[in-house]
């Protein structure tokens, strides 16, 4: 059995935001659980080649679109998104509040990863 809080979590900048990272890929699960907070008015450019992602929203509010504007999911506590093709996506938390998901990952995260936001590309990991 394994207890971890969040306070005794490193936490990770991924670029436009912070992720404590409560299990990662070393903990042998199989999955990664991260408390993911999204700062209020960013847009985050994200594709997850290599993982596979689930989100509940716990507090504030945005929304995830696909990259082609095709889908938007209006983001809000009780909220679950899941990202089940690796698809290409935009995340962008309300400009008056942060945005706060816990993110299941898919296989594991290794837990040091970061985003490379700074290009017009999709940032993966």
């Amino acid at each position: 059995m394994l207890k971890r809080s969040r306070e005794k979590t490193e936490t990770v900048d991924w670029g436009n935001g912070t992720s404590d990272r409560l299990l990662v890929e070393d903990d042998n699960l199989g999955f990664t659980v991260a408390h993911t907070v999204v700062r209020a008015g960013t847009v985050s450019r994200l594709q997850y080649a290599n993982h596979l992602e689930a989100c509940y929203c716990i507090a504030g509010s945005g929304f995830v679109e696909s990259a082609d504007g095709g889908v938007r999911i209006d983001l809000s506590p009780g909220v679950l998104y899941a990202l089940d093709q690796h698809d290409p996506h935009l995340l962008i938390a309300s400009e008056h509040e942060d945005l706060e998901l816990v993110s299941v990952f898919n296989p594991p995260l290794r837990g040091d990863e970061r985003h490379d936001l700074d290009s017009l590309e999709f940032s993966s990991y």
